[in-house]
């Protein structure tokens, strides 16, 4: 597992909220989790993006259509930010894996020796479990 040092300061500012780790992998499970957890509640949908080295935000596409396939598998009506996450995750088609590859963060995680972890990123729907952030830690759901 690759760690993600944008997402654990996202996570971490969740304060009391319950907060889930989602990605192409579980993104029907945790739009189940979310939905069930909301309760009829707003949802809200961060993709954590990467940093540059002088600690701006980079954004990273499969942050982006990794959040898309939650809110497609959330099935709500979507704000506009949202509906434009779920259109580009619509608009991959079979093509979606490939888009990640050829990416910014994909080719560098390739680079590095990672092409395995880029494989395993690109499944979509592989596990069905939604990871909720308690004592912070993510623990199965």
């Amino acid at each position: 597992m690759l760690p993600s040092p944008n997402g654990s300061r996202l996570s971490l500012a969740g304060g009391t909220t319950a907060v889930l780790a989602g990605c192409l992998r579980n993104a029907t499970a945790v739009a189940r989790r979310a939905r069930l957890l909301a309760d009829g509640g707003d949802i809200a949908i961060i993709p954590a993006g990467e940093r540059w080295p002088d600690g701006t935000l980079r954004p990273a596409v499969e942050d982006l259509l990794g959040a898309g396939a939650i809110i497609e598998a959330l099935d709500l009506a979507p704000s506009p930010e949202a509906r434009v996450a779920r259109d580009a995750y619509r608009a991959t088609g079979p093509d979606l894996a490939g888009i990640i590859r050829s990416g910014r963060s994909g080719q560098e995680l390739i680079g590095w020796g990672y092409a395995d972890d880029v494989e395993l990123a690109v499944e979509l729907d592989a596990s069905t479990t939604a990871p909720t952030l308690r004592d912070g830690a993510y623990r199965a759901s």
